[in-house]
């Protein structure tokens, strides 16, 4: 399951392929309680094995500097509740994936990209939030060798940045980033 989370409207790619929209009710922090109970009743009828989340950058600025950190925290508590693992992917690795660039990608490109390699469209998506999900539900599929659609091994190697969980039997394609080792310093004899 694929989820690209916002205050105003996440989206979401279930299990079927299919995707919807959280649009919170209420005003304030009011809202962030319409997106856990949206979100508990969607992973309770779609039983995703992993979900997968666009990551929070951390370079907002003002009101977004506040709120996307709570939606993110109300999120992973719901789907940590109904014992769902899940797994962050970057927007930079995300867009990397799906159109072969990484920084430059807007939502055009990777509306583009889902339509060229997948023949897939997402009317009335005007903020790209379904097609974000759809993207993060495909490299989950990618990083399991169970793709969903045929890519290019650039865009491939992207998901190997990101420390995919082993799930009971099913290992990722791609083994966990290594840790950096801490670089030995040579003894120089004098």
């Amino acid at each position: 399951m694929g989820a690209d989370l916002s205050m105003k409207c996440t989206g979401l790619c279930f299990p079927d392929d299919s995707t919807a929209v959280i649009k919170p009710r209420g005003k304030g922090d009011r809202r962030l309680l319409s997106i856990e109970e949206r979100m508990t009743a969607a992973l309770r009828v779609a039983r995703p094995d992993l979900v997968v989340i666009e990551d929070d950058p951390g370079l907002f600025r003002g009101a977004s500097a506040k709120v996307i950190p709570m939606v993110h925290a109300t999120v992973r508590l719901a789907v940590m509740r109904s014992g769902v693992p899940y797994v962050l992917v970057n927007t930079k690795t995300l867009k990397l994936y799906a159109t072969g660039y990484g920084g430059g990608a807007d939502k055009d490109s990777m509306a583009l990209a889902a339509l060229t390699r997948a023949g897939r469209k997402f009317p009335g998506d005007k903020g790209g939030d379904q097609c974000d999900a759809w993207w993060l539900r495909a490299a989950g599929h990618a990083a399991y060798g169970e793709p969903v659609v045929r890519m290019p091994q650039h865009n491939m190697d992207a998901l190997r940045a990101v420390a995919w969980p082993v799930l009971g039997d099913t290992v990722p394609v791609f083994a966990p980033p290594l840790p950096k080792q801490p670089r030995r310093r040579r003894k120089v004899a004098a």
